[in-house]
């Protein structure tokens, strides 16, 4: 499957916070050959390296707990809960209307997915603390 039919196809939220752990489990099981995408960067050409991705992990767990101050998660979702090959991670300060039906959903902050992404943000820009965000953690991890 393409990356822009999967990237439409059928997700299901992360709803719960113990969801999201158990997801993030499931990808640290096996942390090779994962894509992720920062919306509004340049789209990736290879997969991250694993220790990247683990750190990518870490560092997006603390971000969505920190920031997304509800008791429950459900701003990430994905194509499958037990076998991911795609999750949308939504930015907790960029929601807009990121469940229910709307003209103009907004796109994910992030998509880590099995398959090479293609240029989303021709759709729409993030945030700049959000790029400033994601420069600054691989700006550092790359020293």
């Amino acid at each position: 499957m393409d990356y822009l039919n999967q990237f439409h196809g059928n997700f299901k939220s992360a709803m719960q916070w113990s969801h999201l752990d158990d997801l993030w489990h499931v990808l640290r099981e096996e942390p090779s050959d994962w894509y992720v995408y920062a919306i509004g960067e340049t789209v990736p050409t290879s997969p991250l390296k694993a220790d990247l991705f683990m750190c990518f992990l870490d560092e997006m767990q603390q971000l969505l707990r920190t920031e997304h101050g509800e008791s429950y998660c459900g701003i990430v979702y994905t194509d499958n809960l037990v076998s991911p090959q795609m999750i949308k991670v939504y930015d907790p300060n960029n929601l807009g209307v990121s469940c229910g039906y709307s003209e103009n959903p907004p796109l994910p902050g992030w998509v880590i997915s099995r398959t090479a992404p293609v240029n989303l943000s021709v759709l729409q820009k993030p945030p700049k603390n959000r790029q400033r965000w994601w420069r600054k953690l691989f700006t550092h991890h790359n020293h």
